[in-house]
């Protein structure tokens, strides 16, 4: 007879993590298809996990278009053509960087909206104003005018998992929001 499975500590965490990622990349996708919409992504906090959870979802190559995996500074610069005058300015954890990223992000890419996220997960990298779980989110929606930019920065709780999944989630709703708000063009 074999045992019955254990749980491990913090699986029902991770299990609501996972199911809130997906709720947020379903909602996602059906605000872009309504409008016939690509969207691109500028990540570095999430490693990927934003677009790990777009690709989860079927039928998102219609309304996904790329991830940009900008870990580094270097990486933000060659990739999105953030300034490194910005990142020394306000450092690659700041409002004006993530807005940068995701107006990269909308310029290398052929996306009508993009998101950006740069953060500290943890559990090292604070730096005074800057906590573990600082996470700076911007997003932007291609315009006739130009695009329409917004950002947001959020201090979440938890370890490196639960930092990155906040700010997974966070990320795709508020890119949601910022489509669903968009001025007509």
């Amino acid at each position: 007879m074999t045992p019955p499975a254990v749980a491990k500590p913090g699986a029902a965490k991770a299990a609501a993590d996972a199911a809130a990622i997906d709720a947020a990349a379903h909602a996602l996708g059906a605000a872009l298809r309504a409008r016939g919409w690509m969207m691109s992504a500028a990540e570095s906090c999430t490693g990927g996990g934003v677009a790990f959870a777009i690709t989860q979802v079927v039928g998102a190559s219609h309304w996904f278009d790329r991830g940009f995996v900008t870990y580094s500074n270097e990486a933000k610069q060659q990739m999105l053509g953030v300034p490194a005058e910005l990142i020394a300015a306000h450092g690659a954890v700041s409002e004006p960087v993530a807005q940068a990223m995701a107006h990269g992000a909308l310029a290398h890419s052929s996306a009508r909206a993009a998101l950006a996220v740069t953060g500290i997960a943890g559990p090292g990298g604070a730096v005074p104003g800057k906590p573990v779980g600082t996470v700076c989110f911007a997003w932007a929606v291609r315009g006739d005018a130009g695009p329409q930019l917004s950002a947001a920065t959020l201090c979440f709780d938890g370890d490196r998992a639960a930092v990155r999944a906040q700010a997974i989630v966070h990320a795709l709703d508020g890119l949601r929001r910022a489509i669903e708000t968009a001025l007509p063009t």
